[in-house]
C-alpha cells in the first residue's frame, strides 16, 4: 500500500483540537486525549502495525540484536514515541519554548551556507522531530525554511500555524508534482538565501522518479526528487536529521552534494550514489534512535 492512500480525514480538525488543549490545559491533559487514540489506531490499523513490526525486525537483524525486538510491546512503544513527538510538534506550533538540540553535529554546514547568501535544498526524513530544527533557524537570524509537503491542506495548515504562532518561520508548500511555476518559486527563494526542505524517505505520489538502494539489508525505493531538485536549482544538497537520545536531542547535518550533476541521459543513475548516501545516514540514525522512524506503511514493498 502506498503511504499516500492513508486518509487525511479530520486532519485539520484534529490539529485545531490538539492546539486548543495544549494552550489551555497543557501537556498532560493532551496525553490523556492522545494516547487512547494511538492505542485504538494500533489495534485497528493492521497495515501500520505490521509495518512497524517489519521495520523493527529488519533493524534488529541489521544491528546485530542491539535494537528492540519486533514484539507487540515494542510496536506500542514505537507508536508511543510517535505520540510524544507529536506533543513536541504541538508545543512548537503553539510558539511555546521547546528544548533546543543538545548536540549540533555538522551545524556549521548550515551556518556556512546561510553566510554565503544563497540557500540550499535540505533533505530530511520522518525521523525524530524535525520541528526542533527551527531552533537552529532561529539562532541564525533571517534563516527561513520552506517545507514541501504532499497534503492538499497545506494552505489551511499554514494559516493554522500563523494563528497559533505569528512568529512561525515555516512555510508549507503543497507539491504533488513539480510544475514550472513551483520550480520558479523555489529558485527565487533559494537565490535570496532561503532553504527548501523536502522529505527523502517517501516515494512520490504517482509517476515520480525513484531509485532502489540498500536500506537495512534489503533494496528499498527512495525518491530521487530531493537530489533532482537540488540539481535543477543548481544549489547544494544537505541532509538534516534530528533524534532524541539518552543525553538529549541530536541534530545531524551532512553535505550530500555541493552540486548535483544532471546529465542529459540516465539522471537516476547520476543521483543514485547521493540517494544511497542519504539512506546510509538514515540507517545510522535509526540504529541510534530505533523507535523514532515514523513510516508506518510497508516501506520495502516495491512499487511498480
Amino acid at each position: 500500500m502506498h503511504w499516500a492512500r492513508i486518509g487525511e480525514a479530520g486532519f485539520l480538525g484534529g490539529m485545531h483540537l490538539l492546539l486548543w488543549i495544549d494552550r489551555r490545559l497543557g501537556r498532560w491533559p493532551l496525553r490523556l486525549v492522545l494516547y487512547p487514540l494511538l492505542a485504538w489506531y494500533v489495534l485497528v490499523r493492521a497495515t501500520a502495525r505490521r509495518a512497524s513490526r517489519d521495520y523493527l525486525a529488519r533493524l534488529h537483524a541489521h544491528s546485530g540484536g542491539t535494537t528492540p525486538r519486533p514484539t507487540l510491546r515494542n510496536v506500542f512503544r514505537h507508536f508511543a514515541s510517535f505520540g510524544e513527538t507529536l506533543l513536541d510538534k504541538v508545543a512548537a506550533w503553539s510558539g511555546r519554548a521547546v528544548p533546543a538540540p543538545r548536540v549540533l553535529d555538522g551545524a556549521g554546514h548550515f551556518v556556512a551556507q546561510q553566510a554565503s547568501g544563497r540557500g540550499a535544498v535540505i533533505v530530511t526524513a520522518h525521523l525524530g522531530n524535525v520541528e526542533l530544527s527551527r531552533a537552529l533557524a532561529r539562532q541564525q537570524r533571517g534563516a527561513r525554511l520552506n517545507v514541501l509537503v504532499h497534503t492538499r491542506h497545506a494552505p489551511r495548515f499554514n494559516r493554522l500555524l500563523r494563528d497559533a504562532n505569528p512568529d512561525c518561520e515555516l512555510d508549507l508548500i503543497q507539491v504533488s508534482e513539480l510544475t514550472p511555476a513551483t520550480a520558479m518559486l523555489l529558485a527565487e527563494r533559494v537565490e535570496r538565501g532561503e532553504f527548501v526542505v523536502i522529505a527523502g524517505d517517501r516515494v512520490p505520489l504517482a509517476g515520480g522518479q525513484r531509485v532502489a538502494v540498500d536500506f537495512l539489508g534489503a533494496p528499498a525505493d527512495f525518491p530521487a526528487g530531493p537530489a533532482l531538485l537540488a540539481g535543477l536549482l543548481q544549489c547544494p544538497l544537505l541532509a538534516l536529521l534530528l533524534t532524541e537520545r539518552a543525553d538529549g536531542w541530536h541534530l545531524t547535518i551532512r553535505p550530500l552534494a555541493e552540486r548535483v550533476p544532471l546529465p542529459r541521459h540516465d539522471r537516476l543513475a547520476a543521483v543514485r550514489p547521493i540517494v544511497a548516501a542519504f539512506a546510509a545516514l538514515l540507517e545510522a540514525e535509526c540504529r541510534a534512535a530505533p523507535l523514532q522512524w515514523f513510516n508506518f506503511y510497508p516501506f520495502w514493498e516495491r512499487s511498480a
